[in-house]
């Protein structure tokens, strides 16, 4: 009986330590395959500032090929635009010292009336009153009256 209870009573005391042992190996292994934290937002920030210079470097190259369209681009001049409807317009073009009467619908630019010498002056809008006086404020200091206490 002494021999039994030489090889039980180790065995009984050795088994909660031995389940306290595996108990606490899942939470181990799962503290080592953590993801880390400052790791994985660097990680963000570092491909979210990657997108945004991507954004940056087309709008730049849109704006450098923009110029690149064409040659001449004083060849076409759009002297008035008249809305007729919601989507009907009437637009005086100048092309060549020639001003041109179109006619533009959401299907169809028409040609109404070729002038063969300029009816509009394109370089010289006509201004109206309300033109000069705006001319006139902008012209004149924005700044705050002087307070006369």
């Amino acid at each position: 009986m002494l021999r039994i209870m030489t090889w039980v009573l180790p065995a009984v005391v050795a088994v909660p330590a031995f389940a306290e042992e595996v108990a606490g190996a899942p939470a181990r292994e799962s503290a080592r395959n953590a993801p880390d934290t400052v790791a994985t937002i660097m990680s963000l920030g570092v491909g979210l500032l990657a997108v945004i210079a991507v954004i940056y470097g087309c709008a730049w190259l849109i704006r450098r090929m923009n110029g690149m369209t064409g040659m001449n681009n004083n060849a076409i001049k759009v002297v008035s635009v008249l809305a007729i409807g919601a989507r009907e317009r009437i637009a005086l073009v100048e092309v060549g010292g020639q001003q041109i009467l179109l006619g533009i619908t959401p299907s169809t630019i028409r040609t109404l009336q070729v002038f063969d010498e300029p009816v509009v002056d394109a370089a010289n809008p006509p201004s109206s009153e309300f033109a000069r006086r705006l001319q006139g404020m902008i012209g004149k200091s924005w700044s705050a009256p002087e307070r006369k206490d």
